[in-house]
């Protein structure tokens, strides 16, 4: 394409002309400009690295920020309306577009914001107000994974424009994260609800290396067929020459990468034709060595040195070195050698940079973040292996095919060559990868199928998926889908099959997953398997992305899970299953394994119990090697174990913390324990009793840790107390060395107190527990937050009862929470109070608390009395017919305390005779909570004695029974009736009136029990008429003085209560103006005649001049105040009246109803 036919520059608004420094773009930008720029059509472009992609990904945000340009030309700007996603596989490619967008987008408003691994600061808002996203799919998939609660996929609705580059990343196991998101996107794009929403039309723009089936991209991305361009190596602005030399394997992958170093001079001086190269190494020390072992052989040569040119050269080599800090570079570049990498100063890299671009340095060995970071173009390219550390899985691993072209983008000097070399170095069983890979002949495949389990949970728990046939739909929308048609056999699907058997298989596939997943409650579904809805261990599985097979193992962890335990779960993750038995490594773990020393904290074991001699398997590896390196001071210093190591730690971290949610969630006490250390001690690399816990502090480590150790300085209170100049003189350092060390304390979180206590409950079989916790010293000002976990649980039951995660810094101190907990009244019950920090070791609090089993009839009648009101029992209590009454003097009077000391008497306590209460007689006292079985007592003694029933009748079997039950139930208050007094019933003397009631008592009040039937509750009205009718045999009262009783009633309406009319019955003496009606059960429980209920109605009454005498201890509570408050007053008027002289009324009148259960009636009766 010649100038006439380029596009210019000023093509564009005149807003968006600053963008770029250059006047026209080359022919492939200006071949795709009209599409880019003029319209919003879906595109796919393959075309070989360095022919200018990014200018089109460039031209597309901006057709997309041209929706805000007026139609006077000015540009108006909402912040994250239209977003833009760009998704690459490296995080050296996003940082360098965040450089390069922040410079040109920054100055119209336009917000770029960085989503990697190595970005932790962002928020929900922070996503919220951007507009461009520079993310890698993993990390875009992980945020939208597990912020789905507070607002994860809430952006979604605003992205209008997807960028993908380097797409050709589908065919690495890592692709199935992009498959993943790109296929979330379509399907939400499709939703009904998003149809008003930027996303319903969101466009896409994908870009690749050269690839042989780009027509399945297209159609996975949907686009159509003018959106589709390919461009072969004439678009490249220097032709490529590539070389793949395979190398014969070594023992192991760094001593390949090691020896490779020996073929590097010799391929230099037979294809670079003395012009500069770049020299690719997989860390910084393998660049280190290969920049060495030039030089000493580039020295060996003498004044022939092959990157010296020319004396001025070398002048200005010398000239630099003198200006260069590092001492190892110093002696380099004086032989035209060099080397790039993080480890430098930003000074050096400048320097040998600036030396390398104008041809001083012929050859720079760097790492591979070179090849996405500054543009350092060469004529030659050598990649010293294909294999690089991942530090995230601690092994060595191939590098993604992105990478790879990114390197070979870097050969050819457009100012200056009309050619560049790429030469690859690798195993000789991978020559035949990369060969095709360069040559654009590797078809691209979809890697969903081994992982679909994942990330169809993924889906359902951000509810992007809801059933069935929606699962299907998001099946439909992957490249899997377009792959598994076009080449079935790869997806272990017959060849030649029909394209709708394919979809059946698609189908089967999932919902084979499916019910997988119901089958281990990850997700619920209803009883037809249509309706799909996520459960908590799906979630965890989610948010921590971990593997299915993971989370099973966690989820089959033992109930009473202990740390060992804990740590074996996390031995078997697949997330570490690449980690090898070597050979080499067994002869070292065998002897950690035997621990002669004791340092190990577990140890692998046989059948007998005995600790192994050998280790055989790679959970045995792992879990020795764990647990020598949580020591402190590990034993293993090999570098491959080393780097397995940190790779478990890293790893293991992560399923721990996880682990830990799920107990959480399963209320399991000692299981949360167990994980959470576990968490803690994989992330510090430290048991919480290794005696170097002070290596968590910065600028501590094994060497210190060591020294402060002898000088018996093993935690953090030690470090605080510790003299600064001794610190100095142990550890061999100079001043302010012991400050600097004293002031790295202020990054642990501020002191905090916890103390726990039990506080009186009024719910029966209720323990409640206080918890408090203060903070003891002012939190520094600083950016990090610490948190800890508040857990209350109790020992028996294994059961989480409380959780809350608390910021340390800024919660409100004291902070007091109070927890109920549910025991039964005669068990132990072991409550433990724990605040455990999220990430420090030795910091925790734990507190105990033993609930012990009450003995104490007040406490006890207490709980009773304050439980829920509930109706009236249907039991009938009934009275045992021979039981002869007694009297006893066992109550004292005392006005002083808010509740009458009493105690409640056994009526089952082995003997025929019941007791009998009675008190001193106490002219008009004011009648309240305080005084009322003071007054019940006392009151007593004026009433006929009561005459004891003939002991020859027979017992009734049937209420014994009844009552004995009674006391199986309440054995505490069975043991509180034999401490009280008992009289000889010889002592009771005999009143023949009385006698008669009882022998009538004996025929009406049971009627059903001596005739056989069954029993029945009594209601209110029959209650009262058998009262009416018993009363004609009292003593006549003297109630001269009461002219109208019914004005005295109160009036309470009370839900649940029938309302009984009929006449009340006044007790004697209106003490402070408040005539009372007795309950017919208390009165009956006052004399001993009657087992206490079970269940009891409790009904409030407002004070009024006559009001019902209650028992329920409940009720005098709540009304004490406004007893006390109107006593005076109304005492006064009554007395006015003469209504203190009644004439008292016996209790006894109750005793003919005794047989019936407790009634509380509205009306007073």
């Amino acid at each position: 394409m010649d100038t006439d036919t380029l596009k210019s520059v000023s093509d564009l608004p005149v807003p968006f002309r600053s963008a770029f420094s250059f006047r026209y773009f080359n022919s492939l930008q200006s071949e795709c400009f009209p599409l880019c720029f003029h319209s919003d059509t879906n595109m796919v472009i393959s075309a070989p690295t360095g022919s200018g992609k990014t200018v089109l990904f460039e031209l597309c945000i901006l057709r997309l920020l041209s929706k805000s340009i007026s139609k006077e030309g000015r540009f108006y700007h909402a912040k994250g309306t239209l977003k833009t996603v760009y998704i690459s596989p490296s995080k050296a490619l996003v940082q360098e577009k965040l450089r390069d967008w922040s410079q040109k987008f920054n100055s119209w408003g336009i917000n770029c914001l960085e989503l990697t691994g190595d970005n932790e600061t962002y928020n929900i808002r922070n996503i919220q107000e951007a507009d461009i996203i520079l993310t890698t799919p993993e990390k875009f998939d992980a945020v939208s994974r597990y912020r789905v609660t507070s607002g994860g996929l809430g952006f979604f609705s605003d992205i209008a424009l997807l960028l993908i580059d380097e797409v050709h990343l589908l065919n690495d196991p890592r692709g199935a994260a992009l498959e993943a998101i790109v296929s979330r996107i379509k399907i939400l794009s499709s939703s009904p609800e998003l149809r008003s929403s930027p996303l319903a039309n969101v466009r896409l723009l994908a870009v690749s290396a050269t690839i042989p089936n780009i027509e399945d991209l297209a159609e996975w991305l949907k686009v159509p067929a003018p959106g589709v361009k390919r461009f072969g190596e004439e678009m490249r602005p220097v032709k490529l020459t590539t070389k793949v030399f395979g190398y014969a394997a070594a023992k192991n992958d760094f001593l390949f990468e090691k020896r490779l170093q020996n073929y590097i001079y010799d391929i230099l001086m037979q294809y670079s034709k003395g012009k500069s190269a770049l020299v690719f190494c997989s860390t910084r020390k393998g660049a280190q060595e290969a920049a060495q072992l030039l030089a000493q052989v580039a020295m060996t040569y003498g004044y022939s040195n092959p990157f010296i040119k020319s004396k001025e050269q070398l002048d200005r080599l010398r000239e630099a070195s003198l200006a260069c800090g590092d001492k190892q570079m110093q002696s380099y570049i004086l032989l035209g050698v060099g080397y790039h990498n993080g480890g430098l100063s930003q000074k050096d890299r400048s320097l040998v940079e600036g030396l390398f671009l104008c041809g001083d340095v012929q050859v720079l060995c760097t790492t591979n973040t070179l090849a996405h970071g500054i543009n350092l173009p060469a004529h030659t390219v050598i990649i010293k292996s294909t294999q690089h550390f991942n530090k995230e899985k601690g092994l060595y691993m191939e590098y993604d095919r992105s990478m790879i072209l990114q390197m070979c983008g870097r050969a050819g000097r457009p100012p200056f060559d009309d050619t560049g070399m790429v030469i690859i170095m690798t195993r000789r069983e991978t020559v035949h990868l990369y060969e095709n890979l360069l040559s654009g002949c590797e078809i691209v495949e979809s890697q969903l199928l081994p992982c679909l389990t994942e990330h169809l949970t993924a889906e359902i728990v951000q509810l992007t998926i809801s059933d069935i046939t929606r699962a299907i739909e998001w099946m439909k929308c992957s490249y899997l889908y377009v792959r598994m048609k076009k080449n079935p056999e790869n997806y272990a699907i017959r060849k030649g099959i029909p394209k709708d058997r394919v979809e059946k298989h698609l189908q089967e596939v999932c919902v084979q997953k499916i019910s997988e997943l119901s089958r281990y409650q990850m997700i619920w579904t209803d009883s037809d398997g249509f309706v799909l809805k996520p459960q908590e261990p799906g979630r965890l599985m989610t948010k921590y992305y971990l593997k299915f097979n993971t989370m099973k193992y966690i989820m089959h962890a033992p109930a009473v899970c202990s740390l060992e335990e804990a740590l074996h779960v996390v031995c078997r993750a697949e997330e570490i299953s690449w980690i090898q038995l070597r050979r080499n490594e067994k002869k070292t773990l065998n002897d950690i394994n035997m621990d002669k020393e004791g340092r190990l904290r577990f140890h692998v074991n046989d059948n007998k119990g005995k600790r192994k001699k050998r280790i055989q398997t790679r959970e045995e590896k792992v879990f020795v090697l764990v647990n020598d390196w949580l020591t402190g001071d590990p034993s293993a210093h090999d570098l491959s174990m080393t780097q397995d190591a940190n790779s478990i730690c890293s790893n293991g971290c992560r399923i721990a913390r996880c682990m830990k949610e799920y107990f959480v969630y399963k209320k399991n006490y000692k299981g949360f324990l167990s994980s959470t250390l576990l968490t803690k001690s994989l992330y510090q690399k430290l048991w919480d009793d290794s005696p170097y816990l002070l290596k968590q502090l910065l600028g501590i480590g094994m060497v210190t840790a060591k020294a402060l150790h002898s000088m018996g300085v093993r935690s953090f209170e030690a470090l605080a107390e510790a003299d600064p100049r001794r610190i100095e003189i142990v550890t061999g350092r100079k001043y302010p060395f012991g400050n600097h060390i004293k002031e790295s304390l202020s990054s642990l979180p501020p002191k905090v107190d916890i103390t726990v206590r039990e506080v009186e409950c009024q719910k029966q079989g209720i323990s409640k527990i206080a918890v408090t916790l203060t903070r003891l010293s002012e939190p520094l000002q600083s950016t990090k937050r610490h948190y800890a976990d508040m857990i209350v649980g109790t020992e028996e039951e294994n059961l989480i009862h409380f959780h809350e995660k608390i910021r340390m810094d800024d919660f409100s101190s004291p902070y007091s929470t109070t927890i109920l907990l549910e025991r039964p009244q005669q068990a132990k019950v072991t409550v433990k109070v724990d605040l455990i920090f999220e990430e420090y070791i030795g910091l925790d609090l734990h507190e105990t608390l033993v609930l012990k089993k009450c003995n104490s009839a007040k406490v006890n009648y207490e709980r009773r009395t304050s439980l829920p009101r509930r109706h009236p029992s249907s039991d009938v209590c009934k009275v045992e017919k021979d039981n002869k009454i007694e009297s006893s003097m066992s109550a004292q009077k005392d006005q002083n305390t808010s509740m009458p000391t009493f105690k409640l008497i056994d009526e089952d306590s082995g003997e025929e005779n019941e007791p009998h209460i009675s008190m001193e007689e106490d002219d008009c006292m004011i009648i309240n909570e305080r005084t009322v079985f003071d007054h019940i007592r006392e009151k007593a003694k004026r009433f006929p004695s009561l005459s004891t029933w003939n002991p020859a009748s027979p017992t009734p079997e049937k209420p014994t029974r009844k009552r004995n039950s009674l006391r199986g139930e309440f054995p505490e208050l069975s043991a509180e009736f034999h401490a009280s007094q008992e009289t000889p019933r010889n002592q009771i003397p005999q009143d023949p009136m009385l006698r008669t009631d009882a022998k009538d008592d004996e025929q009406n009040i049971n009627p059903a029990e001596n005739q056989g039937e069954t029993q029945r509750p009594f209601s209110g009205e029959t209650i009262f008429d058998h009262i009416r009718k018993k009363s004609k045999n009292f003593p006549v009262l003297n109630a001269s003085k009461i002219d109208h009783p019914q004005n005295f009633l109160p009036r309470s309406n009370h839900s649940g209560i029938e309302h009984l009319n009929a006449d009340p019955i006044i007790i004697s003496c209106l003490e402070g103006g408040n005539a009372e009606a007795i309950s017919s059960e208390n009165c009956s429980r006052a004399y001993g005649m009657l087992s206490p209920s079970l269940k009891r109605a409790s009904v409030a009454l407002d004070p009024s001049p006559v009001e019902m005498l209650s028992f329920d201890i409940s009720m005098m509570k709540r009304n004490t105040k406004q007893e006390e408050e109107l006593g005076s007053s109304q005492f006064n008027t009554m007395k006015r009246k003469g209504l203190c002289s009644l004439v008292p009324v016996s209790v006894a009148l109750f005793e003919a109803s005794t047989c019936t259960e407790r009634v509380s009636n509205p009306n007073g009766y």
